[in-house]
Order: C-alpha cells, then structure tokens, then sequence
C-alpha cells in the first residue's frame, strides 16, 4: 500500500488579494477546519488592519483625538510593535505613518488627487516611533502627533505568518503559506529537501523567475516596483513611499527579497531595504538575522511602462 500523501492547496480571498496554504497531509485528512480557521485569520487581520474599511480598528485608531489612549486587539498591536522596531532599526526607512501619502498618490481606495499629493510632499513628519505610544501590557496606544497609519508593508506578511500557526494548531508540520510575495514555510514536502519557490525577475507586464530557493522553516518576502504601481501624468510610480520625500521611492532596487525567521519580519524589511538601497540594507538585514537579495533595472528584460 504506498503511503505517498497527496499534495492539497487551500485558498481564499483577503486583502485585495488571495492566501494559499500548500501542505501534504495524512489520507483522511478533512481540510474544511483548516481552510475555515485560515480564512478567519486574515479575515481577523482585514478588518483591523485595512485601510480600504473605515471602521476598521486601524482606520478608528487614525481618527482618534491626539494623547488619548485607545484600545487595540492583540492582533493590531503585535503589528504596530514589530512596525516601530523595524522603523527605528532602519533609521525611518520604514515608516507606516505615510497612510496620507499612500492615498494621495493613488494607491488607496481613491485616485491619485495633485492638491492631496503637494500637501503629502509639503508634510512636516516625525518617525512614529518617535510619536506613537504602545502599552502592549494593556493591550492600548495613542498618539502624540497627527498620522495616519497603513500597514500594507507589513500586514500581509503577519497575515502569512497567521496561517502557518492556523497550520501548526490543526497537527501540520509541513506547510507553505502565501499572500502574494510573502511566503513562509515549515518542514519539507515528502522525498524534497525543501520547498520550491521562485523569485520573479523584476518585468513588467509578464512573470519570469530569476531564481529558484528551496525554504524549509524560513520565511521569505519581496518588495519591487513591477507589480504594484500607478501612472500619474506620463511618470510610472511604484507603491514603496519614500518616508523623507511623502512621495514614491525614486531609484531604489526593482526589487528586494529578505529571508528571515517570520514572515512580517521579512516583509518590513522588504520594504525598508527598497528605501535604504542594498549596501544599507543588507547592513540592516544582518544585523537582524536576516539576509537581503536586490535586483536592479538591469535584471528586467521587459520595458519600464513611462519614465519615473
């Protein structure tokens, strides 16, 4: 009788996006718990986090009154902790109170608006860990000056890292979880020595893999200017917002991929690292146990779509 276990992939919608758990389990392994414990972990994390819902404990917590403390789920504030940590270890690089910026230059829910993006530009700012007050023990923060938070470089890859632990509380050792260019696995797949998973070529309009890694207990996560963007007038802007301009990132990598222990470890580096550059940014991943791959505009074989 062979004792082969078939391969099974789970998926939803979260995001704006869709997740995927990829595991091998045992024959008679019924995946309804599973794909409904996964979906009500990033639907959990959507509906604190996003700033496409105006209710959302995130979008409430940017409405409060400044120096008034508000409650925050668990969920949230593990993700603001990890945010500043990363925000003060990248010197700023990484900043999540460029929620105005975000929407002015047309990555938000509403089109790019020439008023919003001059006032986001004209902006004074200082780094929110420098200005956003967390009591964990409390489970509350406030703020001591005005912002408005967005946690798109880093939530997707807390939301991967929620669906592996979904993975691990159902008795699964040996996963891959995904939301978009997040990934994060555990184990190996059955007669592999890890799990395959391509890091795409910095093209636009097309995906063709640069190169090939095999993950077993390791999370990897890429941020690149090829696959979220706007156009505004004739200029091809990619979503990384540059905290120090309050506008998007001009002559950063195509791409940068880190390698780290957790996935939302990986995925806000992913994105301090486009800001900082390779040679800062590999300083700052090492520092943090992690290790950063860059690729640059000449590892595109596909035209850039206008002229930043």
């Amino acid at each position: 009788m062979s004792t082969e276990t078939a391969r099974l992939v789970l998926n939803g919608a979260t995001m704006g996006t869709r997740w995927a758990l990829t595991l091998h389990p045992e024959p008679g392994f019924d995946p309804a718990p599973l794909r409904a414990a996964c979906q009500a972990e990033v639907d959990r994390i959507d509906a604190q986090m996003s700033t496409w819902k105006p209710d959302s404990d995130l979008m409430r917590f940017n409405a409060a009154p400044l120096g008034e403390w508000r409650d925050l789920p668990p969920e949230l504030m593990e993700v603001l902790v990890e945010a500043l940590v990363i925000g003060r270890e990248s010197g700023g690089a990484f900043e999540i109170a460029m929620g105005d910026a975000v929407r002015a230059w047309g990555f938000g829910p509403v089109p790019a608006d020439e008023a919003a993006i001059r006032a986001a530009m004209a902006k004074p700012r200082r780094p929110s860990f420098e200005v956003l007050e967390l009591d964990p023990a409390q489970g509350r923060a406030r703020k001591h000056a005005e912002m408005s938070l967005d946690l798109c470089g880093i939530a997707k890859g807390y939301g991967v890292d929620r669906l592996i632990a979904a993975a691990r509380a159902a008795g699964i050792t040996c996963a891959l979880a995904a939301i978009d260019g997040e990934l994060c696995a555990i184990g190996k797949p059955p007669g592999d020595r890890g799990w395959a998973v391509a890091l795409e070529r910095p093209d636009f309009g097309h995906r063709a893999i640069h190169a090939m890694f095999e993950l077993t207990d390791l999370a990897i996560a890429t941020s690149g200017d090829y696959r979220h963007w706007v156009r505004v007038g004739d200029r091809h802007l990619a979503h990384t917002m540059d905290p120090a301009r309050g506008a998007p990132l001009i002559g950063g990598p195509a791409s940068a991929t880190v390698l780290a222990e957790s996935c939302i470890r990986a995925d806000a580096l992913a994105s301090a690292c486009m800001v900082l550059g390779e040679s800062r940014g590999r300083a700052l991943a090492a520092r943090l146990g992690a290790e950063l791959i860059c690729l640059t505009a000449a590892d595109r074989r596909a035209p850039v779509p206008g002229a930043v």
